[in-house]
């Protein structure tokens, strides 16, 4: 189930979207302040490229000073946009039956898409 969901994915909106997050965390890269946010981007870009049959697990420490400051800058640039993107997405697929599983994964990565610091997408 988690293949064919995952290649539905892919075709109606989740290749773009994974690519638009690894482009914008490799511009993130070039610059020397950027590099840890870059690197969460692109790891939320092959989140969202495969949420299917994957789960939200914490790190070693998820909760550190500096994993909270990162979290808290990421929150602040570009995370509540994010968050507020996959809720929409997930509000408008909710409206069908057909449309729920996918719903249910944007759900899943609201949380990864705010606090990416102290979490990986397994």
């Amino acid at each position: 189930m988690s293949l064919i969901g995952n290649v539905i994915w892919l075709i109606f909106g989740g290749l773009l979207s994974g690519l638009g997050y690894i482009v914008g965390g490799v511009g993130l890269c070039l610059t020397i302040v950027g590099i840890p946010l870059g690197v969460q981007a692109i790891k939320l870009g092959f989140a969202t490229m495969t949420p299917f049959g994957r789960k939200i697990v914490e790190d070693e420490n998820p909760n550190s000073t500096l994993k909270t400051i990162f979290n808290v800058i990421w929150i602040l640039l570009f995370g509540w946009e994010i968050a507020i993107s996959h809720l929409v997405h997930a509000a408008i697929l909710a409206i069908t039956i057909i449309g729920l599983p996918f719903a249910k994964q944007h759900i899943k990565l609201i949380q990864l898409a705010l606090f990416p610091f102290g979490r990986s997408f397994q």
